[in-house]
């Protein structure tokens, strides 16, 4: 099982459902993203998606090898997902995506000034130099910020997001994490060897996949309705009390989820 994290955060963002997966007898890999430390931070590469889709691809046949495995991801680990599962749904047994709707969807709603202002970091990120500045200000103010945004009133995770803080702080780091975004919208930060992917990330996805989001998240609404988008058996379910970061907002729950769907 491949646990893919988000932004911004990472792998350990997994650490309440580590220890429940692997108890039912699961081998749970959850690896730091490309440019999250201790992952390599290559100076200059390509941070689109087809980059990102394929090299995962090819982690997870080398981790797999012969045999499917289970797939999760949050935000950007689901980004990346609902590519991996239309351009290589060979690799996978079953799925669990969470945050984030299909890319279809997010198209359709870059147009509504509501998730407009949801999303106003895609758009502030596409600056130069500014939001690696911002960030920093501060204590990084602005990722207690973003999680106070996209999390119930109320939720702390100070240790977690102390430990991001200290992971960003990291020569590099936002460089590459902001890559992510600014390879949305720019084409010529796209990897051309990469543009058969593209095409196959554009597919229907034919493994099976549940859908999870926060009832608290703005997102859920769009995840509603986007079962045309799946061939194979798909479900969504909304996660009571829970915003953008479900998984640590109501671990048990979305662990509880995630199990039940594994197991069908």
């Amino acid at each position: 099982m491949i646990l893919l994290h988000g932004f911004p955060d990472h792998a350990l963002t997994w650490s309440h459902q580590i220890d429940a997966l692997s108890a039912q007898g699961y081998r749970v890999i959850a690896p730091y993203l490309k440019g999250y430390p201790p992952t390599e931070v290559p100076p200059d590469c390509f941070y689109d998606k087809a980059t990102l889709v394929h090299e995962i691809a090819q982690f997870t046949q080398m981790i797999c090898g012969q045999e499917t495995c289970h797939l999760v991801g949050q935000d950007w680990g689901a980004i990346i997902g609902y590519g991996l599962l239309a351009a290589y749904p060979e690799l996978f047994k079953r799925a669990v995506l969470m945050a984030v709707p299909h890319p279809e969807k997010v198209g359709q709603s870059i147009l509504e000034a509501k998730h407009i202002h949801r999303s106003f970091h895609w758009w502030f990120f596409q600056l130069k130099d500014l939001p690696e500045k911002a960030i920093l200000q501060n204590d990084m103010a602005f990722i207690d910020y973003l999680w106070a945004y996209w999390t119930v009133e109320g939720f702390q995770d100070v240790d977690h997001i102390r430990s991001i803080k200290a992971m960003l702080s990291q020569p590099g780091v936002l460089k590459a994490t902001l890559g992510y975004y600014r390879a949305m919208f720019d084409q010529d930060k796209s990897n051309p060897e990469h543009a058969d992917s593209r095409i196959k990330m554009a597919r229907p996805i034919g493994v099976p996949t549940l859908a999870l989001c926060g009832a608290q998240d703005l997102r859920a609404e769009l995840m509603l309705d986007q079962s045309q988008y799946f061939t194979a058996e798909y479900d969504f379910q909304l996660i009571d009390q829970a915003g953008h970061f479900l998984h640590r907002e109501q671990p048990a729950a979305v662990t509880d989820q995630i199990l039940a769907w594994l197991k069908k």
